[in-house]
Parts: structure tokens; C-alpha cells; sequence
């Protein structure tokens, strides 16, 4: 909206520099987007470091089995409005962009409106360069807890996906790679979690969807296998980027070694037109899952300043077993309409549809 350029680098072992050229060698496409709020930087450093040494330090052979897309700085706006007060519950780095664009848009709310010209060129990126695997790089808000990254997807655990046979490939095949590559460097990594409610963990932990104006959504409805990448807000700067880096060359690894089950599944999703289409999400307790949640202590306490009732975390590790799992689950099960109309007066949802590829 400030008229700067939204760059993306390419690395390929041709030097691609156009989307055909990317894909007439033949190999997959990873793509890592990072700062679309400005002040969760983290894998701009850590896609950084990877193209590094893919460059310079023996790690170029990363690029026989897969592509790399990085995009450092989705809201270049945000990014240039840095301060050190812009996100006063997150350890590091010193100076952080800001959460929402020059126009006060959430972009990571954008996916299905397309009201902002980053996301608008993020639609195109994804239709031009089809980009095989798709991980969105965030910091996290909210509770304390012992995992420093936490990741997610649909089809987590068989949870529903618009894609079923992406997510049973993002659950079987890249999941525990990620999960014992991040354990052996060190890290705590974890499901992407967050509390029924903040103020009481042992209320249960909410392993919702997520709808299409968010990446991770948005991804699974067109058939691109996303992963919605939260780390850990009150870990350190440099252990959240080193793991995040760890995180960049695994997928890159998988991605190679796996490229083929991983596009029948693209394909298969792609092709499919089911019957019935789920309406209506809510909220729903499942009885017959838990989860043991590696938390920390807290304590509550009467606050001065908002005369509430508040909670202090206290970083000693603390183990909550068997929490209750709240999920996502339809209210209803609608029939496909054999087509839709939209009427020549809605101009700008036609303009949207185009910008979406959606064949009309």
C-alpha cells in the first residue's frame, strides 16, 4: 500500500528465476513465507540462514530433491514500522515490525478476501509457481507452556481436511520427520494449541480448524499442502530461529525424498467433488481424546491495574495430564448446488473469483 516491492527469493540448483523455468526441472517447490505480521520475524532469519548455506557453507545439495521459495517479509509495510514496544510479550528480537499493514488490515485474515495488494500478489504467487508445500512462519500469543515450536495443519491426528489425502500425507510422512528432527537439535516441539481459556489450562485445549482467511485454511481448500508454524512467543529470539531453521531444511529433505506420494495426493484431492460439504462449524469436547500437556506453573493473583483477577506464569515446568481436547465438528451437511450464480452486478466478486483461479 506504501508502494514498496514484495520480494521473493528463488532457489533452484538451475538459478530459475520464472515459473516455468522452476518447473521444467522436474522437482517439488517448497514454499516459506514469513513476516505476514511484521513482528513475527522469526523465519525471515531463518530462511536466511538456510539460503546461506545452501550458498556458501556445503548445504546446496538441499536443492537436488526440492525447490526453495522464500518470501522474508510479507507485509514490507509492517516490517518498516519497527519498535520496540510493538510487542511488549515476545522475547526478541529488539526491534519488531507491526501486526497489520499500512492500511490496518490483518493480512493473515486476507486469504479469502483479497482486499490487500500483499495478499492479492500471494494469490498469484500460489497459482503462477504451484508451489508443492506451503509453511506459513508465525510467533505465537497467549499461554506459557515447555514446546518452543508448535506447528499445525488439517488432517492433524484425522482431524477434518477440505484435502483428506494432503493431510494423511502431512500427518504420516512429514510430521514425525519434523517432530524427531527438532528433538534431536534440542527443541520442544508441540501441536498447535491454545487454551479453552487463558486464565484456567485445565479448562482443556482447543485443536480447532482454522477457516479460509487463514493460510492454513485457505491452503487446504486449494489443494496446497499448508502448515501453520506458531513459535513459542516467550522462548528466546535465537532458540525460536534456530529451531525454525531446523523446521525450513526438514521440510526441504521431505519434500525431495517424498515428492511422489505427495503429488498423487495433490492430485487425488485436487480431482475429488464430494456430494456433501460441512456447514456450520462448532466447537465440540471430544470425550475420547486427551492430551498431556507439557505447560508451566502459574499462579492467579488480584491485579492492581485491571482490578481482575489475573494470571503470573512462573516458567517452572509443569505437566497438566489428560486435558480435554476441544475440536471442530459440523453443525450440518449441505448438498453440493450443481452450480453457483453470481449475478453480472457483483463486479468485485467476480474480480475475486478470477484472482482466486477459480474456473468460472
Amino acid at each position: 500500500a506504501e508502494g514498496r516491492e514484495l520480494l521473493v527469493a528463488i532457489a533452484s540448483r538451475e538459478g530459475a528465476g520464472r515459473p516455468d523455468q522452476l518447473r521444467a526441472n522436474g522437482r517439488p517447490t517448497l514454499l516459506v513465507q514469513a513476516g505476514i505480521h511484521a513482528g513475527e520475524i522469526d523465519g525471515k532469519d531463518a530462511g536466511m540462514m538456510l539460503l546461506r548455506d545452501i550458498a556458501f557453507h556445503g548445504q546446496s545439495h538441499l536443492l537436488d530433491g526440492a525447490n526453495l521459495l522464500l518470501i522474508p517479509a510479507l507485509n514490507a509495510d509492517g516490517h518498516e514500522r519497527a519498535s520496540p514496544w510493538n510487542r511488549p510479550n515476545q522475547r526478541g528480537p529488539v526491534q519488531q515490525g507491526w501486526r497489520t499493514s499500512a492500511q490496518n488490515l490483518n493480512l493473515n485474515r486476507d486469504y479469502v478476501k483479497l482486499d490487500t495488494p500483499e495478499m492479492r500478489a500471494v494469490a498469484r504467487l500460489l497459482h503462477d509457481w504451484r508451489p508443492s508445500l506451503y509453511l506459513d512462519v508465525h510467533v505465537t500469543d497467549g499461554i506459557d507452556y515447555q514446546y518452543d515450536i508448535t506447528y499445525g495443519f488439517h488432517g492433524w491426528d484425522g482431524d477434518y481436511a477440505w484435502s483428506p489425502r494432503i493431510g494423511r500425507w502431512l500427518n504420516a510422512i512429514l510430521r514425525p520427520a519434523l517432530d524427531a528432527a527438532l528433538k534431536e537439535a534440542g527443541h520442544v516441539p508441540g501441536p498447535l494449541v491454545f487454551a479453552v481459556d487463558d486464565r484456567d489450562v485445565t479448562r482443556g485445549i482447543s485443536l480447532g480448524l482454522y477457516s479460509p482467511r487463514y493460510s492454513s485454511g485457505y491452503g487446504d481448500l486449494r489443494h496446497i499442502p499448508t502448515v501453520l508454524i506458531e513459535n513459542h512467543s516467550l522462548k528466546s529470539f535465537r532458540r525460536r530461529v534456530l529451531g525454525t531453521r531446523v523446521l525450513l531444511e526438514t521440510s526441504l529433505k521431505v519434500l525431495g525424498a517424498y515428492a511422489a506420494s505427495l503429488n498423487d495426493a495433490i492430485v487425488e484431492d485436487s480431482a475429488a467433488r464430494p456430494q456433501h460439504i460441512p456447514m456450520n462449524w462448532t466447537y465440540a469436547e471430544d470425550r475420547d481424546q486427551t492430551i498431556d500437556f507439557l505447560g508451566t506453573a502459574y499462579e492467579t493473583y488480584l491485579s492492581p491495574a485491571s482490578g481482575a483477577k489475573e494470571v503470573r506464569w512462573l516458567g517452572t515446568p509443569k505437566t497438566y495430564p489428560g486435558l480435554s481436547v476441544r475440536r471442530d465438528e459440523p453443525g450440518i451437511h449441505l448438498r453440493r448446488p450443481k452450480a453457483y450464480v453470481v449475478p453480472v452486478t457483483k463486479p468485485e466478486v467476480i474480480e475475486r473469483l478470477e484472482w482466486h483461479g477459480v474456473h468460472m
